[in-house]
C-alpha cells in the first residue's frame, strides 16, 4: 500500500511518500480502505518528537515508535479480526488508527464508531481527536450546564470549531477568543461575543465565566483565574509554548495542585480514544448541531506541506487528507 512514513523526528521534511506493506488487524482490530484521515497537533508532537516528555513516555526517544504517522481516520471496512462484534466488512466507520496516513490503517473495534449519514469522509475524518477532546473538555471535565457563560480560548482552530458549536448546542452563552481574521468564522459557529485577542485582553475583569475552555494562547494560572466567577472553572487542553521538555504541560499539572487552595476549579483534560463517546458526537453532527469545518482536503503526497500550513497557523478549523 502506498503511505507516509516517518523515520526520525523533525519538521514536515521527515515525512516520505512509500510502498510499505499493508497492517495485520489484531483480534479486537478493524482493518480499514482509509478514504480520508484528520490533521491535528498531535500529530505535529508526534513528528517532532516535542516536548521530549513524549519520548519518555514511550512515544519512541530516538525515533517514532510507529512509521506511519496520523490518528483521524474515516473509511470502510475491509476486514475484522476474530473477536470483533461492533462492525462488518463494508461499513462506513470513522475513529482513531495509529497510522492513517495510508491507503488502510488498522485500528482496535473500540476506538471506532459508525460514520454519520450525513457528513462526508473527510468531514468524519477531521472529528475524532479534536472533537473527543473538547466534547471531554466541556461535558465531562467541564461539567458544562445549560445558561452558563462559557469562554473559549483558541476558537477558530480543530478543538476549538467543535467547542463552540458544543457548547452552543448544550445552551450556554458562548464567547470566544479568536484573531480578527477568524472572526467570521468564529461567529458562523454560533459564538454569541467574539474577543480579538491582539487588541482586547479576555481577562481584564470586564467579565467572568462560568467555565474557560483554555485550547491556546497559554495564559497564566493568575489571568484564567481572573476570568472566572468565584466558583468557575478552568479546564487546560492546550499550551504550545513552553519549554522543550515539558511543552506546556507545566501549567496543565501545575492547575490541579492550586485547585484546592482556591474557590475556583483548576484542572486538565487528556484525550480518551473511545468509540462509544464518539457515537455521542455522531448524534450531534446527525441533528445538525455541529458540523466539521474543513478547510481544506490535500491528497496523500502532500501531507508535508499540509503540516507545514498547520505549524504556521494558517488553517481555519481542520484539514483533511484524502486517500
Amino acid at each position: 500500500m502506498r503511505a507516509i512514513v516517518q523515520d526520525r523526528y523533525g519538521s514536515p521534511d521527515v515525512l516520505t511518500a512509500a510502498v510499505i506493506d499493508r497492517p495485520e488487524p489484531g483480534a479486537h482490530d478493524v482493518l480499514l480502505r482509509v478514504r480520508a484521515a484528520g490533521l491535528d497537533r498531535g500529530t505535529w508532537h508526534l513528528m517532532t518528537g516535542k516536548p521530549y516528555l513524549m519520548r519518555v513516555i514511550g512515544f519512541g526517544f530516538r525515533r517514532p515508535k510507529n512509521r506511519v504517522p496520523g490518528l483521524d481516520v474515516a473509511g470502510t471496512v475491509a476486514a475484522v479480526g476474530p473477536a470483533v462484534t461492533r462492525f462488518a466488512v463494508g461499513d462506513e466507520v470513522y475513529g482513531v488508527a495509529r497510522g492513517s496516513y495510508a491507503e488502510y490503517a488498522a485500528a482496535h473495534e473500540d476506538k471506532l464508531a459508525h460514520k454519520p449519514a450525513n457528513i462526508s469522509f473527510e468531514q468524519a475524518a477531521v472529528v475524532p481527536v479534536s472533537g473527543l477532546i473538547a466534547q471531554r473538555g466541556l461535558v465531562d471535565v467541564g461539567k458544562l450546564q445549560a445558561g452558563q457563560k462559557v469562554l473559549i480560548t483558541g476558537a477558530s482552530g480543530g478543538v476549538g470549531s467543535y467547542a463552540v458549536q458544543l457548547a452552543k448546542a448544550l445552551g450556554a452563552e458562548v464567547t470566544a477568543v479568536s484573531s480578527a481574521g477568524k472572526a467570521d468564522l468564529v461567529r458562523s459557529l454560533g459564538a454569541d461575543h467574539i474577543v480579538d485577542y491582539t487588541r482586547e485582553d479576555f481577562a481584564d475583569g470586564s467579565h467572568r465565566y462560568d467555565l474557560i475552555l483554555d485550547i491556546a494562547g497559554n495564559p497564566s494560572l493568575a489571568r484564567l483565574r481572573r476570568a472566572l466567577t468565584p466558583h468557575g472553572a478552568a479546564v487546560i487542553l492546550g499550551g504550545e509554548q513552553g519549554g522543550r521538555v515539558t511543552g506546556g504541560f507545566g501549567r496543565t499539572l501545575r492547575a490541579p495542585l492550586l485547585s484546592p487552595f482556591v474557590g475556583q476549579r483548576l484542572t486538565m483534560v487528556t484525550a480518551n480514544e473511545n468509540g462509544r463517546d464518539l457515537e455521542r458526537l455522531t448524534a450531534f453532527i446527525e441533528a445538525g448541531q455541529v458540523t466539521p469545518h474543513v478547510d481544506r482536503a490535500y491528497p496523500l503526497d502532500q501531507v508535508p506541506e499540509a503540516m507545514a500550513r498547520l505549524v504556521a497557523g494558517d488553517v481555519r478549523g481542520k484539514v483533511a487528507i484524502s486517500i
